[in-house]
């Protein structure tokens, strides 16, 4: 039986760690049932496109894959499809699935294959038998008049119970190719029960009300302007603020850490780059170059080509090494306009770049120190993470067995020095070395590629780079290129969407607000704050004329981590009646046990708000 639609049922869990009354959906694992669920959902993919052929006479198909949460199905249509059309498709679902249910297999030449796709119009579909290797069985699958050009595998009949929901229309270039036509393409997903249906959708309903382009409106974050071009952010007061925090908190880590601040250009001669590689390798996604003084010029898409010419900038000793430069580094890659989305894919980013020149005997050691950092990090932000070494790839690598050998050894030393599990991406790795890649689970159970720490043999032997050893000989040093936060514009779009707009006290935009009961008990209130204030936190003194209960409100909703509520007792007893954003018990205490409660939360960057 098939269904779709939802209900309320759903896991949750109570948000104990920021300490605010808030539950978050989470999922239970998605279970196989008679088949892969992968399987079903491309059956189901193929169940809507002959859906969609019945109702759009004429359409031709694209691509129609089973992907992570559920398919999709590209479809160039007499016209463009509305949300209203998604029901009228699964009705239409339902009604083949009832009468033609049985799947059916059959293979074919390729020649065979072309002209059976030709007699139907289906030009898409020919141009993608050029895409199956020669050799390869070419199969149609399909159920009552309609059939496609797949190879498999799908469900053997379309009338078991399953439930399926279509959930969005997007446009998508063929094959990804923004000089190719657009079509629609139609998201939808498909579990075994009911109930995992049912908690996915409610899953998808917590990811839309935490959208970071959405918050960023609400919560005056960020914006993007046409008229400076698509791909760039500008960061509001708001979201400045908490770049600010996390950039202390960045660098007063580096710092302790033995890290030397840089700064390098923006813009340098494209022959720079054509040493690096990256003219020969990332030249699609660098911006086309201007001419200074009668030479090419480029913005950089990277930092390391900087840092690797002030480490050459002169002679450099054993005692010196290692050598950790960083830099919050803004660079500039060109992303075609179909993949930008909010601050996650943008043109102009900054990196928290850092580069670190070391012999292969402190190899390890450094990777260790890397390790700590990111585990600082994931720790502080309240991440799950998962760190997968990539090894050789086995089409293009440069080095030595011997040093690839030793840089996958030392990954691992430095990985057991902290005790962190690595997962094994075996040919994953860079083609100038072997790296550790981490995906950060965030609130919702999402996976990001944040952070990465990288071997690298390459530069130093492109840029020729020495350092004079203990016994006077001249050797070769080797290069980690690490990031820990990613780029700041990618990394604080997932923290908006983590939190949910939500921030922790230490790194909030306003972090309290004080609102008093009645106009005449502002004085007592502008003296807290004048305090507040002395002390570095950031206020939001709702002094002015207004309605107590709309002023809370307001704090509310502009997620201000605590508010301060005073009348005439408060006053006389040098207390405040402290709120909690997300909750409305109030509890009475002497102001300077709140200041200390704060501070203390302020200066250990808890995340959550439980004051002792």
């Amino acid at each position: 039986m098939l269904a779709s639609g939802s209900s309320r049922l759903y896991f949750s869990l109570p948000y104990k760690t920021m300490g605010e009354e808030k539950t978050t959906p989470v999922r239970a694992p998605a279970k196989d049932g008679p088949f892969p669920l992968s399987t079903l959902r491309h059956s189901v993919s193929h169940l809507m496109a002959s859906a969609i052929g019945r109702l759009f006479p004429g359409v031709r198909f694209g691509f129609g894959p089973a992907i992570e949460h559920g398919f999709y199905y590209d479809f160039d249509l007499p016209r463009p499809l509305e949300e209203a059309d998604l029901e009228k498709i699964e009705r239409e679902m339902r009604k083949i699935a009832k009468a033609s249910p049985q799947l059916t297999c059959v293979e074919v030449t390729r020649g065979e294959a072309k002209a059976r796709l030709l007699r139907k119009g289906q030009s898409y579909k020919v141009e993608a038998i050029d895409l199956i290797p020669e050799g390869e069985k070419i199969t149609f699958w399909g159920h009552s008049d309609w059939e496609d050009l797949c190879e498999g595998p799908h469900v053997d009949r379309l009338d078991r119970e399953f439930h399926f929901k279509l959930l969005s229309i997007a446009g998508a270039y063929w094959r990804g190719d923004e000089k190719r036509p657009m079509l629609q393409r139609i998201y939808g997903t498909a579990f075994w029960t009911k109930a995992e249906l049912d908690a996915h959708l409610v899953w998808l309903e917590e990811i839309k009300a935490r959208d970071h382009r959405k918050l960023g409106t609400e919560l005056d974050l960020f914006s993007y302007h046409q008229e400076a071009g698509a791909g760039f952010v500008f960061w509001h007061p708001n979201l400045a603020t908490v770049r600010r925090e996390i950039e202390r908190f960045w660098w007063d880590e580096h710092e302790r850490r033995g890290y030397q601040p840089v700064y390098t250009p923006h813009v340098s001669r494209e022959t720079l780059f054509e040493v690096s590689g990256h003219l020969a390798n990332y030249a699609d996604m660098m911006y086309a170059p201007m001419e200074i003084d009668s030479m090419p010029y480029r913005v950089k898409p990277m930092n390391c080509p900087g840092h690797i010419l002030i480490y050459k900038n002169r002679g450099r000793s054993y005692r010196e090494l290692p050598l950790r430069m960083a830099e919050l580094g803004t660079v500039y890659r060109y992303e075609r306009s179909g993949v930008l989305h909010g601050m996650l894919r943008v043109r102009g980013f900054t990196q928290d770049d850092s580069h670190i020149f070391c012999t292969s005997e402190q190899l390890a050691d450094e990777i260790a120190g890397v390790l700590d950092l990111v585990l600082l990090v994931v720790k502080t932000f309240g991440f799950e993470y998962t760190a997968y070494l990539a090894t050789r790839p086995k089409d293009k690598s440069i080095g030595s067995d011997e040093i690839w050998t030793r840089a996958i050894a030392s990954l691992r030393q430095g990985a057991a020095k902290v005790g962190m599990p690595l997962e094994l991406d075996e040919g994953g790795g860079a083609f100038y070395g072997p790296k550790i890649d981490f995906k950060m689970k965030d609130a919702l159970g999402r996976e990001w590629q944040l952070s990465t720490v990288q071997c690298d043999f390459n530069l130093p032997e492109r840029f020729d780079l020495h350092f004079t050893d203990s016994d006077g000989q001249a050797k070769r040093p080797i290069m980690l290129h690490r990031a820990v936060l990613g780029a700041f514009e990618r990394f604080i779009g997932v923290l908006i969407e983590h939190f949910g707009g939500r921030f922790p006290l230490w790194c909030a935009p306003k972090q309290v607000a004080l609102v008093p009961i009645r106009e005449e008990h502002a004085p007592y209130l502008r003296t807290l704050a004048e305090r507040l204030n002395a002390q570095n936190f950031r206020v939001e003194a709702m002094l002015d004329a207004g309605h107590m209960n709309k002023k809370i409100k307001d704090a509310q909703h502009a997620q201000i981590p605590f508010m301060l509520v005073a009348g005439e007792r408060e006053a006389a007893d040098g207390t405040v009646a402290v709120r909690r954003r997300g909750t409305r018990e109030q509890i009475v205490m002497p102001f300077d046990a709140f200041l200390s409660g704060i501070s203390k939360l302020r200066s250990t960057r808890a995340l959550g708000l439980e004051l002792e």
